[in-house]
């Protein structure tokens, strides 16, 4: 009778255990992203580091800062969207995070405000661009990620086994 119940007593722990995993989950893979932003490189199956930033004159304090990195937005707005039982989703509600994350190449119509250039007025106006924004993942699938999560679930169940 004793045997039986250190079994459900192990069979508890461990229930209570995976109820907790997706969470722990979540943020495992909200802290991976946001090491992305301090490793300034994407790790799936090999190491892809982010593209470097284009050469500006004019931009001293922006050339020796970290990619992707002006205000913290983008990295700070990373966040648990959804956790449920089965499924984590993360993400971002930043409008340009898309385009970083995936890149970008095409037209884009851009509105330029009135103002003074060389002592000339400029009116208001819109003009078309073209836009190069090169990849530069930090959020998605990984397999080191996935390593990572499948070695903290497994932990978590092996002590909870074992009290």
């Amino acid at each position: 009778m004793n045997e039986l119940n250190n079994y459900f007593a192990i069979l508890d722990r461990v229930s209570k255990s995976v109820a907790k995993l997706p969470r722990r989950a979540a943020t495992e893979a909200v802290n991976f992203s946001k090491q992305r932003f301090k490793s300034q490189n994407w790790v799936d199956t090999n190491t892809e580091p982010w593209k470097k930033r284009k050469p500006v004159k004019e931009s001293r304090k922006r050339s020796g800062r970290a990619i992707l990195t002006d205000t913290a937005r983008l990295r700070r707005s990373i966040r648990v969207v959804h956790v449920d039982s089965n499924s984590v989703i993360i993400g971002t509600d930043v409008p340009y995070a898309e385009v970083h994350n995936n890149g970008f190449r095409g037209r884009v119509k851009q509105n330029v405000r009135s103002h003074t250039r060389r002592g000339n007025a400029v009116k208001a106006h819109t003009r078309t661009i073209k836009q190069n924004i090169p990849q530069r993942k930090f959020i998605g699938q990984s397999s080191v990620l996935n390593k990572k999560l499948e070695r903290m679930m497994t932990a978590e169940i092996i002590r909870a086994i074992k009290g």
